[in-house]
C-alpha cells in the first residue's frame, strides 16, 4: 500500500512528532516547482564578507531545462567533520563507533537544542519544503526518509540523489526517518553543547537528523542518512559500504571502494558496463543495490572527454550544480551550463554535481546486481609510492580494507586545501557508525562465500609525490581496472614489491609496463626507496595505534 499524502496530513505529522505547528510547509513540490522556489526563495550567505540574505539558487542560460547552480556558506563547501555527532544515549553508547568526526553529544543538551530549534520555526513562521523518498532500492532495507528544510535547494537535491517508489510505505510516518535542516538556526556552543554555531547531529533511538547553522553543504543531506543505515543494517546482517558499482554483460559485478576524490564516480560510469551506483550500496543475501538514485560527482578539473557521461548530464534539466563560480562580467542567465569554467576552483576545490541515475545511458535495473566478482579498494596515493594496481590475497584485503589508506584531497573537507596522508578504516570511517571489524567481518564472509577477487588500484600520483610527479593517467587506470575485472590479471607473472609486501603484475593489456612498479617511474630511486619506507611505517604506525592486531586483522606491511 502506498499513503496518499499531502502537505495538511504531512504538516499534521509534523506538528503531532516534533511540535511543528506554526509553519508554512511546502510537501510534495515537482522539481519545477522546487527550481523555481529555490531562486526566489532560498537566502543566505555565500561570501564571508557578504551579506547573510544572498541569492543561493540560479538558472542557466536553459532555465528550467537545464541544471539549478546553488552556492553554499564558504564555511561550509565539504563536509563539516568536526561539527558531527550522534546523540550519546546510554543504550547505545557501547555499540556506536565514536571518534573525533563522530562525537557524542550529550542526550540533555540535544533535546534542549531541538526544542529550541522547533521554537524558532514556529516564532518565525518559517517556510518549509518537504519531501519523501526512501535511502535504499533494496525494497526489504530501505528506509522512509523525509526531508523537511528551509531550502528548496535541499530537497531539490533529496529528490534527485534518492528514489520515491520503492515499496509500500505504510510504515513511513512511524518507522521512517526525519532530517530537518535549518540553516537560520544558529547555535549557541556554550548553551547548546555544539563545538560551534552549526552542528550535525544523528538521533539514531529516535530516527532524526538535526542540521543547524551554516552546514549547508548539500552532501550533508545525503552523507547524514548514509551514516543512519551504516548503522542499521550491519545489524541485520547486510554490509553497508562506500563504494561505487557497476556491472557488465556477463553478469560480473564489481563494487570500487574509495573516499571522495579516489575516482569512485568517474570510473564506474563505464560506456561498456551498466551503471548501479557511485557512492553508497549494500551487500546483502541476495546481491548488491545502491541507496540513491543520483549521483555526485566532483566536477574541478572535470575531463569532458574522458568523462562524457557527466559532461552531458551538466546541461540536462532536474540536475544540480554546486559552488561552481559564475564567469566574470556574464550573469548565470545568460550562460550556458557548458561554459562555466569547471576549472575554477576560487569558491572551493569540492565542486560538485549531483544528477540522476538516469542521465546516465547505462543503468542497471532497479540499480541492483549480482553477488560481486570483483573488488576494487582505490587509494590516491600523494606519495607517489603505491603500484599503480596490485593484486590483493585474503589476509591483505582485510588489512587494506581495514587500514583504508588513501591521500584526504584538497576540498573534500572544510580546512583541507592540500592533500593530506589519511587512514579512513573501511574507506569511509566518517560514515562507519558501527565499529570497523563489524564491516571488516562481514566483507570477508560475503568474499568467501562468492570467491571475489581483490584489487588495490592506485589514482594517485606517480613518477613523484605529489608536487613532483604526475598524476596516474585516467587511460591507464581504465585499462588497469577493465584488465582485472575481465580477469586477465588472474594468472599473469607478478613480482613483490620489497619494501610494501604488495603483488604487482609485471604486464597488463594496453599498459605499459614500466609503470607498474613505482620505483621505475622516479629518477631517483633512493629517495623512491626513502618514501617507500616512510609510507610503509605510516601503515604500521596506524596499525599500533588502532589496535588491529587484538582484532585479529594480521600485519601484512
Amino acid at each position: 500500500m502506498t499513503l496518499t499524502l499531502d502537505s495538511t496530513t504531512v504538516a499534521d505529522q509534523l506538528a503531532t512528532k516534533f511540535g511543528l505547528n506554526n509553519v508554512q510547509l511546502h510537501y510534495g513540490l515537482s522539481q519545477n516547482e522546487l527550481f523555481h522556489a529555490a531562486i526566489a526563495n532560498d537566502r543566505g550567505r555565500i561570501a564571508l564578507d557578504g551579506p547573510s540574505d544572498a541569492q543561493k539558487a540560479y538558472a542557466t542560460s536553459l532555465g528550467e531545462d537545464g541544471p539549478l547552480v546553488y552556492y553554499g556558506d564558504p564555511t561550509c563547501t565539504g563536509r563539516p567533520v568536526q561539527d558531527t555527532f550522534a546523540v550519546a544515549w546510554p543504550e547505545l553508547v557501547d555499540e556506536i563507533w565514536w571518534k573525533p568526526d563522530f562525537k557524542q553529544f550529550d542526550p540533555t543538551k540535544y533535546e534542549a537544542l531541538l526544542a529550541r530549534v522547533i521554537d524558532h520555526l514556529n516564532t518565525n513562521n518559517a517556510e518549509l519544503y518537504s519531501t519523501d523518498v526512501f535511502c535504499g532500492w533494496d525494497p526489504k532495507f530501505a528506509k522512509p526518509y523525509r526531508f523537511v528544510g528551509e531550502y528548496a535547494t535541499h530537497a531539490y537535491f533529496a529528490n534527485i540523489m534518492f528514489p520515491n517508489n520503492v515499496r509500500d510505505d505504510i510504515d513511513r510516518d512511524a518507522d521512517g526517518w526525519t532530517m530537518i535542516n535549518v540553516p537560520s538556526f544558529h547555535c549557541d556552543p556554550e548553551r547548546d553543547g555544539t563545538a560551534s554555531e552549526r552542528a550535525v547531529i544523528m538521533d539514531i533511538k529516535n530516527k532524526i537528523g538535526l542540521v543547524v547553522g551554516r552546514a549547508d553543504y548539500c552532501g550533508v543531506v545525503k552523507k547524514t542518512m548514509f551514516t543512519v543505515m551504516n548503522f542499521a543494517l550491519p545489524a541485520q546482517g547486510q554490509l553497508t559500504m562506500h563504494c561505487s558499482a557497476n556491472v557488465g554483460s556477463d553478469d560480473d559485478s564489481a563494487i570500487l571502494f574509495g573516499l571522495s576524490g579516489t575516482g569512485k564516480t568517474t570510473l564506474s560510469a563505464d560506456p561498456d558496463r551498466l551503471l548501479i551506483g557511485d557512492d553508497e550500496h549494500v551487500w546483502t543475501d541476495d546481491g548488491v543495490s545502491n541507496f540513491e538514485d543520483g549521483c555526485y560527482a566532483k566536477l574541478i578539473d572535470l575531463d569532458k572527454e574522458n568523462e562524457p557521461v557527466i559532461a552531458a548530464a551538466l546541461s540536462m534539466a532536474g540536475t544540480l550544480i554546486e559552488n561552481v563560480p559564475s564567469l566574470p562580467g556574464k550573469p548565470l542567465s545568460e550562460t550556458h551550463p557548458q561554459e562555466l569554467d569547471l576549472f575554477d576552483g576560487s569558491l572551493t576545490e569540492n565542486t560538485r554535481f549531483a544528477y540522476p541515475l538516469s542521465c546516465n545511458p547505462s543503468v542497471a535495473e532497479g540499480a541492483r546486481g549480482p553477488h560481486p566478482q570483483t573488488i576494487v579498494l582505490l587509494t590516491a596515493d600523494a606519495f607517489g609510492v603505491l603500484p599503480p594496481i596490485s593484486m590483493l590475497n585474503e589476509e591483505e584485503v582485510m588489512y587494506h580494507f581495514v587500514m583504508g589508506f588513501t591521500s584526504k584531497l584538497a576540498g573534500t573537507e572544510v580546512g583541507v586545501t592540500e592533500p593530506q596522508p589519511s587512514f579512513s578504516s573501511c574507506f569511509g570511517a566518517p560514515f562507519m557508525s558501527q565499529k570497523p571489524m563489524v564491516y571488516g567481518e562481514l566483507l570477508a564472509r560475503r568474499m568467501g562465500d562468492n570467491k571475489a577477487r581483490c584489487i588495490l588500484l592506485n589514482t594517485g600520483w606517480t613518477g613523484g609525490a605529489h608536487g613532483t610527479g604526475k598524476r596516474m593517467s585516467l587511460g591507464a587506470t581504465r585499462a588497469l581496472l577493465n584488465a582485472a575485472l575481465a580477469g586477465e590479471l588472474d594468472d599473469v607473472e607478478t613480482e613483490v614489491h620489497p619494501i610494501l609486501g604488495l603483488a604487482m603484475p609485471k604486464s597488463a593489456p594496453g599498459v605499459d609496463a614500466s609503470i607498474l612498479n613505482p620505483r621505475n617511474t622516479w629518477e631517483d630511486k633512493t629517495a623512491y626507496d626513502t618514501a617507500a619506507t616512510k609510507l610503509r611505517d605510516m601503515f604500521r604506525a596506524n596499525y599500533d595505534s588502532q589496535g588491529y592486531e587484538k582484532l585479529g586483522i594480521p600485519n601484512v606491511m
